[in-house]
């Protein structure tokens, strides 16, 4: 099997593990096509963001992605996330500029939890005087 290189993206609910090997372009997340799982078209730009800022083509790797939780948007930046960990680890010179274009922060955003007495984290219930 070839050298690969693996990067952990995690993303609100979502974890992706991106394996990045030297092959023929197949981009593989959960045993479907790329384009068969992610459907939209900002998830796929998103998704191919890193391969942009390396200024490398996509059909130059095979990308293998086991993704769970969360939903379809925190799953593609997860996806993200992993993709660009994975390049760093390929080759430390492309740190800085994926480190420039914003692709190796977390965004630790995380959905608020339920108060007690409220409706949801911070919706309250209505007001009535009478």
């Amino acid at each position: 099997m070839n050298q690969y290189y693996e990067g952990i993206g995690r993303r609100k609910q979502s974890t992706a593990r991106v394996r990045v090997m030297s092959g023929s372009g197949k981009f593989v997340v959960n045993e479907r096509e790329v384009e068969e799982y992610f459907g939209r078209i900002s998830d796929m730009e998103s998704i191919m963001r890193p391969f942009k800022a390396i200024d490398r083509d996509r059909a130059t790797f095979d990308v293998s992605v086991k993704v769970s939780g969360g939903g379809v948007t925190g799953q593609s930046e997860s996806v993200r996330l992993g993709l660009s960990r994975a390049f760093v680890k390929m080759d430390e010179t492309n740190l800085h500029v994926l480190r420039k274009e914003d692709l190796l922060t977390r965004d630790a955003r995380v959905k608020e939890r339920k108060k007690p007495g409220l409706k949801r984290a911070r919706k309250a219930p209505t007001y009535t005087k009478r």
